[in-house]
């Protein structure tokens, strides 16, 4: 009678060959940054837990919602071991037209990522993307691209990763992209 036989195990993948192999696909859709990270963010959630206690989100009710769930991606997608975090330049090949406005004194725009296609929806696609060769690479593989969308503390990832440092002002600044 034959008796079905397990291929062995294949030998586990070199994480630097892996993270670097990751880094040229995200720069390849255009990411100018990218950093892994782990899931751990204790300082951060004991922080998040003081703003909350202390009313601080004012009339965002949402930030309030979801308990820990925000500081630990763990919970929020189960089985999570890593986060990805990748950065965007905007505003580096503006249209001069795009530029002449700004010039008006009548005029202006509020924000520079405000004037190209909407960031979350460019992202979001770019993110996918990367997930999808991702997967053509190493096999299947649970994943959730966010971009602003989910209760997860973006900012706090993005720093563990490497991207930069939070500034007072709370946003995530690059020593060569700024905020």
């Amino acid at each position: 009678m034959p008796v079905a036989v397990p291929a062995p195990p294949s030998p586990p993948a070199d994480p630097v060959a892996v993270a670097a192999r990751l880094r040229e696909l995200a720069a390849g859709l255009g990411f100018q940054r990218f950093g892994i990270s782990g899931v751990e963010l204790g300082d951060d959630e004991e922080h998040l837990r003081d703003w909350l206690a202390n009313g601080l989100y004012g009339t965002m009710e949402w930030m309030a919602a979801h308990g820990d769930k925000r500081s630990r991606p763990q919970e929020l997608i189960p089985g999570t071991l890593r986060v990805i975090s990748v950065g965007l330049d905007y505003g580096r090949n503006d249209s001069d037209d795009a530029w002449q406005t700004l010039a008006e004194r009548e005029r202006a725009y509020v924000a520079r990522y405000a004037l190209g296609r909407d960031y979350h929806k460019l992202m979001r696609n770019r993110l996918q993307k990367l997930a999808e060769r991702v997967q053509q690479e190493i096999g299947p593989f649970g994943h959730r691209v966010f971009v602003d969308s989910a209760p997860v503390l973006e900012r706090a990832l993005a720093r563990n990763a490497g991207l930069g440092w939070i500034g007072k002002h709370t946003c995530l600044i690059d020593r060569d992209g700024g905020s």
